[in-house]
């Protein structure tokens, strides 16, 4: 099986370590561009108490009673970078993502603080979906309530399994109980919206234990659920093992029956499937995400956060210290405006990720009559990979165990 191309990949909390002579500080495309509407603001939270061997997001791990506090000292900074980017612009996003790292690991006093920003700025003011990152060790009643009280309306929980040996096996330090206890504290507390993210295609994974993970998952009975096949990035320890032997990765047929399973099951369980790794109960579709797979604007506020406006991109520099010797703008890092031809194939690939598809009207807006992607559209299209319906193009489910090398295909 390809491996479909993990959220991970594309969304503002996705971002490599930059090399020194990557770092600048650019002209800011937001103030120096039109005026562009925020869809979506993403605020990056890098502090974990355990750097999981699988992760390649920006993350520091911060220990217990540390001498030198720089939560305090990241907050401060994170609110001053949220004043400015509020005087620069009318920002009033539809949709609010706090992730990391482990957000839920900051503490009360430092969430109040960031909080009460968020609504002193206004930035609060149009939000629908306001989603908080957890880790299930660190859900608490009064941080849940905390966050709850200040307008937070959905939480994911990096569940990943329920099996203590494939978690063992992806070093992720959390007992399975405390996602069951997690999930209750969040619905005690007022948000009802509960994503659990998921990871199948552990090593040492089979159909068995796929499915004793997921009927657990299905028994807290999720809003969301977001299941993404494990994925060998480069410079983290897991594929370092990999690469000495010390671990075997599920092999691609049984790879491919895994994700078959899960879109029988999750189907037959009354989960809509509108993302190649994801699927939500009725209405529950994930709005923060689709700004990213419908390639809206979107800002990223903190390190190594990414954002997207009127076709610029950059990121903030994924480096703690420059970030808080800093001012007003942050140093930013990779900023680009893509040709047109390239951005139309970022577009593509991102909008074949909805199972929906690409509208008609999109594609003969954007794709000129001469562009060769038409022919491997025909080809995918013959090939029953892709299909045409009334309104869209979109991927067959055959179609989607190959999404990889299809849409790489068409960038």
């Amino acid at each position: 099986m390809t491996h479909v191309i993990p959220l991970d990949q594309l969304a503002p909390d996705a971002t490599r370590p930059a090399s020194d002579s990557s770092v600048s500080q650019a002209t800011d495309p937001l103030t120096t561009h039109s005026p562009a509407t925020i869809a979506a603001l993403y605020a990056h939270i890098p502090f974990c108490f355990h750097k999981c061997h699988y992760c390649d997001f920006y993350s520091l791990v911060e220990p217990a009673n540390s001498p030198h506090d720089r939560q305090k000292q990241f907050t401060h900074r994170l609110t001053s970078e949220l004043h400015w980017r509020a005087a620069q612009t009318d920002l009033r996003p539809r949709t609010l993502f706090i992730g990391g790292g482990t957000p839920t690991l900051l503490r009360p006093p430092l969430w109040e603080s960031l909080l009460d920003t968020l609504h002193q700025t206004r930035i609060t003011q149009n939000v629908q979906e306001f989603t908080v990152e957890a880790n299930p060790e660190t859900v608490t009643p009064n941080l849940m309530t905390l966050l709850a009280t200040a307008g937070v309306n959905r939480v994911s929980i990096g569940a990943q399994s329920f099996d203590p040996h494939l978690l063992h096996a992806l070093e992720r330090w959390h007992d399975p109980a405390n996602v069951a206890h997690a999930v209750h504290t969040v619905r005690t507390a007022g948000i009802s919206n509960i994503n659990l993210d998921l990871i199948f295609a552990i090593p040492g994974q089979t159909l068995d234990t796929l499915h004793a993970d997921l009927h657990a998952a299905l028994a807290l009975e999720p809003d969301h659920i977001s299941f993404y096949n494990l994925t060998y990035e480069p410079n983290t320890p897991m594929t370092a093992r990999l690469k000495n032997g010390a671990i075997t990765p599920v092999p691609e047929h049984l790879e491919q029956q895994m994700y078959e399973y899960l879109l029988d099951e999750l189907e037959a369980a009354g989960y809509e499937h509108y993302e190649v790794s994801n699927w939500a109960k009725p209405s529950r579709r994930c709005k923060h995400n689709l700004s990213y797979w419908t390639n809206d604007n979107w800002l990223g506020v903190g390190p190594a956060a990414a954002s997207h406006v009127n076709g610029h991109r950059w990121k903030n520099a994924p480096h703690l210290g420059r970030y808080l010797a800093s001012q007003d703008q942050p140093p930013t890092a990779d900023h680009e405006h893509l040709p047109t031809a390239r951005s139309v194939g970022e577009q593509l690939m991102l909008r074949l990720r909805l199972i929906d598809g690409v509208p008609h009207t999109w594609l003969d807006d954007h794709l000129p009559h001469d562009d060769p992607r038409h022919g491997a559209i025909t080809r995918f299209t013959s090939a029953e990979l892709l299909e045409r319906t009334d309104t869209h193009l979109r991927l067959t489910r055959r179609g989607l165990f190959v999404a990889d090398a299809l849409i790489q295909e068409l960038l």
